[in-house]
């Protein structure tokens, strides 16, 4: 079983969300919030909850305050936006504090239940159109922090594969189709690529990969 925690302040957007995830026989909603001051409060209540679904704009807390918060306090709970937004501020604030996933609420449930699942192992899903500007974010970022190293970093033939598949935003399941192999093997090489990058989040690797010259 997964325990979720959604913090959401439209009572509309809650109840569209609890009725997706309801078709979903392994997914637990343990606490619902309508604002992250609410939703750290229900943590403290609530330890079992592997992954958080929340919003951006909310009053007292928001949802990038909450992503920064709960690396800091819960490191080993996941969390996904699920935004109307896909605004490159609000994008690039979201990654900068540690958000896994990023999706928009018009996502259908299916592809809501694989974020969590993808989410969970490791993945960092993201909307189509989300995607595309997080690629163009990285072709123009210039405040990304990078670390400084004259090593050479060599990948392997199945790491470069990856590594070009990670920069398109594909998912893990994605990645495994197109290369026809398990996703358990696409999250293995991709562990040991952040490691070889010294990455924390396919962003950073992607970008470190580019200013490296592997893709």
């Amino acid at each position: 079983m997964t325990n979720i925690a959604i913090a959401e302040d439209q009572i509309f957007s809650l109840r569209a969300l609890e009725e997706k995830l309801a078709v979903f026989n392994d997914i637990v909603i343990v606490h619902t919030a309508q604002n992250g001051t609410e939703l750290l409060v229900g943590l403290e209540q609530h330890r079992e909850i592997d992954l958080i679904l929340t919003d951006i704009e909310m009053p007292v807390m928001n949802g990038i305050e909450v992503v920064e918060k709960v690396k800091q306090q819960y490191p080993h709970i996941k969390v996904v936006m699920i935004t109307i937004y896909d605004d490159d501020n609000y994008i690039f604030n979201a990654i900068r504090a540690g958000a896994d996933s990023y999706i928009l609420k018009e996502t259908r449930a299916d592809k809501i239940y694989e974020t969590i699942q993808d989410t969970l192992n490791g993945g960092s899903v993201m909307s189509p159109s989300i995607a595309l500007k997080t690629l163009q974010l990285l072709k123009n970022a210039t405040s990304f922090k990078t670390e400084n190293t004259t090593e050479k970093i060599t990948l392997s033939e199945r790491e470069n594969e990856i590594l070009e598949q990670l920069s398109k935003g594909f998912s893990n399941k994605i990645i495994a189709e197109n290369l026809i192999i398990s996703p358990f093997t696409v999250k293995r090489h991709i562990e040991n690529i952040y490691q070889k990058l010294q990455a924390h989040n396919r962003i950073e690797v992607v970008e470190k990969a580019r200013k490296s010259g592997l893709i």
